[in-house]
Formats: structure tokens, sequence, C-alpha cells
């Protein structure tokens, strides 16, 4: 199917759904006009900008047959001039179109489970991952996003060894999920008195939050266990069993939460994280399913991929993925993380082009 006959479908298809839902019988079904508003919301970008193309290139004909018949100098520069503005125009928005048009993440809409987990480094990489964990809750405030902690496995001087939490908001998945990957810091340790520079690192997964219908899990296949809660150093140790721990006895995928204390909630939140990591188990799977050539110039996602290097001395941040640095490493571990993930995202899509996505 061509691009045209690509943007026709999609402009019948977004018509149709302005019928449907001005049909009287299907306004009165809130769920069905609500699937039916998201779906026409989907494609609106779409269809704005193939209606834009269109008229630009009608414009384009009129302005071509004017120099055709006009003999007048001024009106031939002038509609020589507006000629270059229509196809620079139209550059633009075929460009755009292509981008549109590249099928979408059925899980950029998804809100994200974020697991942080310290790697080599000691006690420096617990205060590392401790850093990503503020980074990306400080993120999660620049856009009004919900945070909340599932599980949490600290350390002595504020260190985390892991960390589980949810992240809700518009997008989150689109935005977090190459922030896959290995995370590495170069910085002189609190714990070092000979100001030598150590190197730690720290692992971040993202996961898409599954819902119930996206992974079917069954009863039989899981094991749980109920337990006490505790903090470190003894705080907010619980007298009663409220923790749960479920492990998925066919993959071995085990999910943990404490925080709360309801045994019930605990037991929400375990679902949830076990639910997201046999769904981004798929994805791998999906992943590995691609060629070894795309894999390689996509990127997989792979939790062992180093992506990233935070680099005290220099005040430097850089993404080895698409080779950008920043040399304003506090504000970037305050949550200033737009310039990086739209280079990932501009290089993604430029990747999906050039495999003809």
């Amino acid at each position: 199917m061509t691009m045209q006959e690509r943007l026709e479908a999609i402009e019948y298809r977004y018509d149709e759904l302005e019928g449907l839902m001005a049909d009287p019988e299907i306004a009165v079904d809130y769920t069905h006009i609500q699937k039916l508003a998201k779906e026409q919301s989907s494609i609106r970008t779409i269809v704005e900008l193939s209606r834009e193309f269109r008229s630009a290139n009608t414009q384009l004909d009129e302005v071509r047959a004017l120099l055709r018949e006009e003999s007048d100098a001024d009106m031939m520069a002038l509609a020589r001039e507006e000629e270059d503005e229509l196809l620079a125009s139209i550059e633009r928005i075929e460009s755009d179109l292509r981008i549109e048009l590249i099928p979408k993440d059925p899980n950029d809409e998804k809100n994200v489970i974020l697991e942080i987990r310290a790697g080599t480094g000691g006690d420096e990489a617990g205060l590392f991952a401790s850093d990503l964990y503020r980074m990306y809750t400080r993120y999660a405030q620049r856009n009004g996003w919900h945070t909340e902690v599932i599980d949490i496995n600290q350390t002595g001087l504020g260190a985390i060894k892991e960390i589980v939490f949810e992240l809700r908001g518009n997008g989150a998945y689109s935005r977090l999920k190459h922030e896959s990957g290995g995370h590495r810091v170069q910085r002189v340790p609190v714990t070092e008195s000979s100001g030598r520079i150590h190197t730690s690192a720290a692992t971040v997964a993202v996961l898409p939050e599954a819902e119930e219908v996206d992974i079917d899990i069954k009863p039989d296949d899981l094991d749980i266990d109920v337990f006490r809660a505790g903090g470190h150093g003894g705080q907010n140790v619980q007298k009663v069993e409220t923790a749960i721990r479920i492990t998925h006895v066919p993959t071995g995928i085990v999910a943990t939460c404490q925080d709360e204390r309801s045994q019930n909630k605990n037991r929400e939140k375990a679902m949830a994280v076990l639910r997201s990591r046999l769904l981004a188990r798929e994805i791998e799977k999906q992943h590995a399913e691609i060629s070894e050539v795309r894999r390689n110039q996509v990127g997989s996602g792979d939790r062992s991929q180093r992506v990233r290097t935070y680099n005290f001395p220099q005040g430097r941040v850089t993404d080895h993925r698409v080779n950008f640095s920043s040399y304003n490493l506090e504000s970037v571990l305050d949550g200033e993380l737009d310039d990086f993930i739209n280079a990932l995202i501009q290089q993604e899509q430029a990747d999906a082009l050039a495999f003809g996505a």
C-alpha cells in the first residue's frame, strides 16, 4: 500500500468514526463512545497533516499554472517565491507524515514499573542507585506523574540496593522505555579519603505496566508466600505478616511487595509487578526474533547494555547510544532528561524509517 492509499484509508476511518459518535444510539453507550473517541484521537494528527499536505499540493499546482501563463516579471518573481515556500512546506509535512505513519508501540501509553539495582561499586553503587531514583521521581514531578514505591531494599548511608516503583502518567512508557540498561557513574566517593575517582554502576529496567488482559496468569502457576515486613535498622517493622512474595513457577520470576500495611494491597502490587515482568519477558522474546542487524541498529532495551555515563569531575552526562552529551550534570540528576529522551526517540524514528517501517 502506498503512502497515499494509507492516508486515504485513515481519513476514511476518521470520518467514519465522526459519524458513529454522532449516532444517537451509540451516543448513549459511554464506554463505546470513549473507545471510538480514543481511536479517533490516535489518528487525528495524521488526518490533519494529510489534509494540510493535499492543500499545499493544490496550491502548488495553482502557482505553477500561473507561472506558465504569467508574463509580468514582478508577478512571476512573487509566484516563484511562493513556489519555493510551498515546496519547503510540502517537504516538511511529508517528513512529519512518514514519522506519524510509523507503527506505534502498543505499550507507549502504559504506566511504568521501574526497577533500579545497584551494581558494581559497593556502597557507592547504592548511593548512585539512590541518585537515579531521585532523578526519575523528579522527572515524574516535572511531568505531573504520580510515583509510588512498591518494594525497596536499602543499606546504610542512604544507599539503595534495589528499588521497584511505579510511575503513572500519560505516555510514561513512551518517554522512559529507552532508559533501560546499565548506567555508570564516575566520581570521588564520600568514603574515599585520597580523592581517587571511582567507577560504579547501576542497572535500570523499565517495564510497561501490564493489565490482566495483557498477560494470562493461571492461579495454579503461582507460589505465594506471606511474611513479616521490616525496614532497614528496625524501621517500620510489622508485627503481623503482611508482606507478599509471589513466584511464577513456570518462569521462576519473583515479585515482592512489603510497602503497604495491608496484605491485600501488597498482593495487588506484587501481582502488578509480576504481570509487568512477564510482559517484558514477552517483549524481549519479540526483540530476539528481529534480525541481528536491525536489533543492533535500534537496540533491544537489554538492561545489561551500557547506556549512559555520569562523569562528575567533568560535569558531563553522555548517552552512548546516540553519542549525545550534556555538561549540565546537576540539572540532569534533578530530572531534566528531555534532551536525552528526545534524542533517543528521534534515533528510534530514524531507524524505523531506514528499515521501511
